[in-house]
């Protein structure tokens, strides 16, 4: 959210989040605040290098361009200091000699030249070879050009390259040639005086502007090189643009307002899977370990803070290799253990909650999807008002009406719930299955905690949460707004309460606080919801075997707007490029003209031979990619490098195991009578690189076994001090038997048995160690092979 935003007067107001100058995110709009709560998530993979993640906040305006309001820029490499908390950040002006992006390839070299009277000369060359990345101007390829300054204290020579028309990639190849040292003979035509000094004090500038022909010419960067850094050496590097020295220093001194960030920035370097086997085997075999508190698995969660930074890639992993439901097994009944009454079975937030929370996150999408979006949508598109709080309720209101409106959406939610066990996804139905015996065991005398075991979490903890945060589960694309929100936190309100077994009798109804709430649940103490209740949770705890949804319907991916080329026209141009609504699914891609309408074009997963990007050169457009299929390729350009990123590695996920997969492709496009990569004539010719995805692997669930080992092996190695806390802890118990003198050094562990959870430990530690070793080995051999001034890691700032 932000606060105290300017012009002081009511404004429309949204934010943007962008990667340097690229827009990756947009919220919805807030409409007349000062202080607008967006409530927004995104979560994404980061494609590109970037310098600065920033958000802007602009004042939407319906007929003139939105205008920018202030942003925050953070750099990079601070973002690990802002990670994981709240903070306030301070809106900064926009200033465009600041909003830079992209990267430059110079070589320069101080060549000697010997004059027609005998004395020798120094003479600078300055060949500017290209740029990579440089940013779209009002949503397209900039027109750029370079001037190339020798700069001094008294002389500023300079030059100016072409321009090149709609390219963010320009390749400039040109030279051009300074005079740097003069004869002592000649010196009428100086510009400035002759010394031997004067070589320390030039520099040489290097500024990117796109040509605004009719209008002013936009600043795209700069970068600075002391003369003297040459000496009789070539130099050759690509260098980072930066602002120019004045930028985002605005004589404005005036608060522009405040933003509050939440961010998470993770950052890892992921290995050969080889490197991985031991800590993966030793992950995996966590539901074998007795007690289970002795795995690695449960002590990665004792030494993180914060549970859920380990529950993530803990979870991810073992759905990944077919392990979650054994090790949610085994500490659900060590979280039962601890649970005296129950009424508060699975009710905080321990290992096993989260670890079930996270798998219906991952494995439920779809399953939310087919059942909750057709309601929600009504309910956000069509909103009928709904209070019933008489505090709350607005002169005009209609209580009664309001009572119905409400009763109408929480019988059409709770319907649409208790009819969905037949698409319910079986990992969930095995692990509902477990949790509900293991309940039964725990207290046999209890007939109701078999279902309180498995509606804390169906109910309480998926369905009541995606219904008032839909658009965290992807259900709405945004937060929605104040009234709608109310209406949806009251219909998550009474679905928990219908889905807690027992919770319609008269004692629990008098235990409400709100007491309209109370007089609202009077009207639905009928036996049949009781009863749907029951027969839904009997039939989403069951093993007995069912027809899994992904087969009586096609299982949903992704959707959303992007621009594909017209196929099979002959002429090329931005009117061969039409908006269409894409959709993927586990059967097929489709493009329709618009949302929710026909399909105008179907592709057959099974059809697809492979997804590969498309050179920027083909059409001049940045993030596209090209889906070959047998016919002629699909090119689309997608609206930013995030969307493309996940666009490309969802439809190779879903073709990875399609027999007839490429192996090779072509990166550019066939015009004109030859492809442009190549150049052969033939447009049936094999093509001319590797394809990047051709081996076939599972697509059941889009994990990356290596990368979240890699993010577990990060978390032991930041809590290595705890790990060794740990283990003294177990040495301790093991050698002195007694009674325990100083609790405090290990009374928040869980150690039941302290010599098996020692061996444990000395695993881990050895294991890290050795991970330890071979990342050193990687990062010495990426130094040197990617040296400072090459195109991977280009010189930042200037160079002394």
């Amino acid at each position: 959210d932000a606060k105290h935003l300017v012009p002081n007067k009511m404004r429309d107001f949204f934010c943007t989040i962008n990667l340097d100058q690229e827009e990756v995110f947009r919220t919805q709009v807030v409409e007349k605040s000062l202080s607008p709560y967006f409530g927004e998530e995104f979560y994404f993979e980061i494609p590109r290098s970037f310098q600065w993640l920033s958000f802007y906040i602009y004042d939407k305006s319906v007929l003139q361009k939105d205008l920018r309001i202030g942003k925050v820029s953070i750099k990079k490499e601070d973002l690990c200091n802002y990670t994981g908390k709240e903070n306030w950040f301070m809106l900064q002006p926009v200033d465009s000699n600041s909003e830079v992006q992209g990267k430059v390839h110079l070589e320069l070299k101080l060549n000697e030249l010997i004059t027609d009277n005998g004395s020798v000369c120094q003479q600078l060359v300055v060949h500017i070879k290209e740029c990579h990345g440089l940013p779209l101007i009002n949503g397209q390829n900039c027109d750029p050009y370079a001037t190339v300054s020798l700069v001094g204290p008294s002389r500023n020579d300079q030059k100016k390259t072409k321009v090149k028309k709609k390219t963010s990639n320009p390749q400039f190849n040109e030279t051009f040639y300074f005079e740097v040292t003069r004869s002592s003979s000649y010196t009428k035509k100086s510009q400035f005086q002759v010394e031997e000094e004067d070589i320390e004090k030039l520099e040489v500038r290097v500024d990117l502007w796109n040509n605004g022909n009719l209008v002013q010419d936009v600043f795209l960067g700069e970068i600075k090189v002391p003369v003297k850094v040459l000496r009789n050496d070539s130099f050759q590097a690509w260098y980072l643009l930066q602002p120019r020295e004045n930028g985002n220093k605005s004589s404005k001194t005036d608060d522009l307002g405040s933003l509050r960030l939440n961010i998470c920035y993770t950052e890892d370097c992921v290995l050969p899977s080889e490197y991985y086997s031991s800590l993966r085997n030793l992950l995996l075999k966590s539901s074998d370990v007795q007690p289970i508190s002795a795995s690695a698995a449960y002590i990665l969660s004792e030494v993180c803070r914060d549970k859920y930074d380990a529950v993530l890639p803990l979870v991810r992993l073992l759905l990944h290799h077919h392990k979650l439901v054994p090790f949610v097994a085994a500490v659900a009944e060590l979280d039962l253990k601890d649970t005296q009454e129950a009424n508060t079975i699975f009710r905080g937030n321990s290992l096993a909650t989260r670890c079930v929370d996270e798998m219906m996150k991952i494995v439920g999408k779809h399953y939310l999807k087919v059942t909750l979006k057709p309601v929600i949508d009504e309910i956000c598109e069509s909103p009928k008002p709904c209070e019933i709080d008489p505090i709350k309720l607005r002169e005009g209101d209609n209580v009664e009406s309001n009572m119905d409106n409400l009763r109408y959406y929480v019988d059409k939610v709770f319907r649409e719930i208790v009819q969905s066990s037949i698409s319910c996804p079986t990992l969930m139905c095995d692990v509902f299955y477990s949790l509900r015996h293991l309940a039964a065991k725990r207290f046999p005398n209890d007939p109701h905690v078999q279902y309180s075991a498995v509606s804390s979490f169906v109910f309480l903890r998926f369905f009541a949460v995606a219904v008032v945060s839909p658009h965290t589960f992807h259900l709405r694309p945004h937060h929605p707004d104040a009234q709608t929100s109310r209406t949806l936190t009251l219909i998550s309100k009474a679905i928990q309460t219908l889905g807690s077994w027992g919770s319609l009798t008269k004692s629990k109804l008098s235990s409400f606080k709100e007491t309209f709430m109370c007089e609202f649940f009077k009207t639905f103490q009928e036996e049949k919801f009781t009863e749907s209740v029951k027969k839904f949770l009997d039939d989403v705890s069951s093993t007995e075997s069912k027809e899994p949804s992904g087969l009586s319907e096609p299982v949903h991916l992704k959707e959303g707007e992007m621009y594909k080329r017209a196929q099979g026209r002959t002429r090329i141009g931005k009117k061969n490029f039409k908006k269409r609504w894409f959709c993927l699914t586990s059967r097929e891609f489709t493009y329709h003209k618009q949302q929710d309408k026909e399909p105008i074009f179907t592709i057959p997963i099974k059809n697809i031979l492979a997804v590969e990007k498309l050179d920027e050169s083909s059409f001049n457009k940045k993030n596209m990619f090209q889906v070959l299929h047998g016919e002629k390729p699909l090119y689309i350009q997608a609206n930013n490098c995030v969307e493309a990123s996940e666009w490309i590695e969802a439809l190779c996920r879903v073709t990875r195991c399609n027999q007839k997969r490429l192996s090779f492709y072509h990166p550019s496009a066939f015009l004109n009578g030859n492809w442009l990569c190549c150049k052969a004539t033939v447009e049936s010719t094999v093509g001319c690189a590797r394809c990047t995805a051709d081996v076939p692997a599972d697509t059941q669930i889009e994990i990356d076994g290596d990368r979240e080992t890699e993010r577990i092996y990060s978390l032991f190695t930041i809590n290595r001090s705890k790990l060794q806390k740990l283990e003294e802890a177990c040495g301790s118990i093991a050698v002195y038997q007694g009674p325990r003198k100083e609790p405090d050094d290990y009374s928040n562990f869980t150690i039941e048995d302290s010599v098996a959870t020692f061996h444990t430990l000395r695993q881990i530690i050895d294991i890290v160690e050795k991970l330890n070793e071979s990342h050193e080995k990687y990062q010495k051999k990426r130094s040197s092979s990617a040296k400072y001034g090459s195109e991977e890691n280009p010189i930042v700032g200037k160079v002394s």
